[in-house]
């Protein structure tokens, strides 16, 4: 692959590079089908070459060595730390780690409002679990801040720009819009949330979404009903379910992630008005600058590591009131009491400059991303291009904001995949790893890298292992119509 390190197209193309090319970067470089497999079977020609990975999945090398600090300070022999960014986040891994059957320390560590844990070996599935799912994690310019005891640059004014910026955007007030180090933490504590105003309930996922989601839902509340084709069957027995029992919220995607269906959120509003549970929807796909989801949600979720930033060099996340939602007061309530804003400052910085032509780029990825599908919709060698005009255009377009497009992501399951599928990603000449939005086009097996030790599972779902999910960016349509046309010329249908 060394051809290709100048390549524009290609941020990085030896295997365990960054992507981008920054000591912050949050992707790695896979970039051949069995590289991938690799990863997750743990093959140390693979893991011995990674620089860094998504930093919920994979510690970033600072985080990493911040750690391995805490081992030395605080491990007793035969035990090792983790650490997070407040004494609360900590308490809530201790206490899920206790319900696993291990126990732990905790401990302060610098003047960061750093904590950490200590525990036994048999801790660090748990811990991994939960710094992965609830994504309240330390990011690596927290981490190198922490270890080289550098001044800390003041976010000053630039998490109030961020939240008017986002409030403009989503149709929303200022002081309804919370910041999170990731998008997943902003999930985590929606759920969170709606544990403490409607306890004790299950909630319903409708629609297949991002793996970490589900996951949340199936290991930190009282159950979840996974209804994940969103079809109308599946609106049926949403109906029953209603019918049966009271719901403490139904989460969706708009649209989902990776088969970009969208639910008809006009019908899902109808039935939480009639059976009184929140709406939460996740717009990270469709994006703030394409939807405009509220209403009719009561709590919008958005990863603002995706295209809001763009440079792919900075986690955050954000969850958004509905001023006008029957549940607004219940929830600023509890947000006022539990919310902690633990956006690291340095963060916050990096986001809001990334994001200051957020909407020019997601124009102009969208624009490019419709010519890319129309092409590839009409190759012999694809059987599905999977694309929110082509799954579910009336219900997506219900919410799309004037001129916008359908946003910049899409995934594509090639004919005759078992034989395929290997040689065409091998030979697709971009960046190839995981994360989405980035201002480079970036693509991934997902399915691979979220669900290997489950793979007949989601297939039963209507998700092939052989997906494969590509998120557009600023490079010409021409260009990459003509590198996807190349690789697929290696199919042989």
């Amino acid at each position: 692959m060394r051809d290709l390190l100048n390549d524009p197209l290609c941020n990085a193309a030896e295997l365990g590079h960054p992507i981008p090319d920054s000591v912050h970067a949050v992707s790695v470089c896979l970039p051949t089908w069995a590289d991938n497999i690799g990863y997750e079977e743990g093959e140390p020609r693979v893991i011995d070459r990674l620089a860094t990975g998504y930093p919920r999945f994979v510690h970033h090398p600072l985080t990493r060595q911040l750690f391995s600090e805490c081992v030395q300070r605080f491990a007793h022999p035969g035990e090792t730390c983790i650490a997070f960014p407040s004494r609360q986040t900590a308490e809530f891994c201790r206490e899920f780690m206790y319900r696993q059957g291990v126990t732990s320390g905790l401990h302060t560590y610098g003047e960061n409002g750093i904590f950490v844990i200590n525990f036994s070996a048999e801790g660090q599935r748990p811990a991994k679990y939960f710094w992965q799912h609830t994504g309240a994690i330390i990011s690596s310019r927290l981490a190198e801040a922490t270890l080289t005891g550098r001044p800390i640059l003041q976010a000053n004014g630039q998490k109030k720009l961020l939240r008017e910026r986002i409030a403009s955007l989503a149709g929303a007030e200022p002081e309804d819009v919370f910041l999170f180090p990731s998008g997943m933490a902003a999930i985590y504590e929606t759920f969170r949330l709606l544990q403490l105003v409607l306890p004790s309930r299950r909630c319903v996922q409708f629609g297949f979404p991002y793996t970490d989601t589900i996951k949340i839902q199936e290991k930190f509340g009282a159950g979840v009903h996974f209804l994940a084709r969103a079809d109308e069957a599946d609106y049926r027995k949403l109906e029953e379910i209603l019918a049966q029992e009271e719901i403490m919220g139904l989460f969706c995607e708009f649209p989902s992630n990776p088969l970009l269906v969208t639910p008809d959120l006009r019908r899902l509003a109808e039935l939480a008005q009639r059976h009184r549970f929140p709406l939460i929807v996740d717009d990270t796909i469709g994006s703030f600058h394409n939807v405009r989801v509220l209403p009719p949600a009561d709590i919008l979720v958005s990863s603002l590591t995706k295209l809001f930033s763009g440079a792919g060099d900075v986690m955050g996340g954000a969850l958004i009131l509905r001023r006008d939602s029957a549940w607004h007061q219940q929830f600023c309530t509890f947000l006022r009491g539990e919310y902690e804003d633990l956006l690291f400052d340095e963060d916050a910085i990096v986001l809001e400059e990334n994001s200051r032509d957020y909407s020019e780029r997601a124009e102009r990825c969208g624009r490019t991303t419709e010519l890319l599908c129309d092409e590839l919709s009409r190759h012999p060698a694809i059987e599905t291009v999977y694309y929110p005009r082509y799954q579910s255009e009336a219900a997506y377009v219900a919410h799309r904001r004037d001129g916008a497009t359908f946003g910049n992501l899409f995934s594509l399951l090639l004919r005759d995949p078992r034989r395929t599928t290997a040689p065409f990603f091998d030979a697709l000449r971009i960046s190839k790893g995981p994360n989405l939005g980035t201002n480079f086009t970036l693509c991934c097996p997902y399915t691979i890298l979220a669900h290997y030790q489950e793979l007949p599972e989601v297939e039963l779902h209507g998700v092939s292992r052989y997906l494969i999910r590509v998120s557009v960016g600023l490079e010409g349509a021409e260009e990459l119509i003509a590198r996807f046309r190349q690789a697929l010329a290696c199919c042989d249908v």
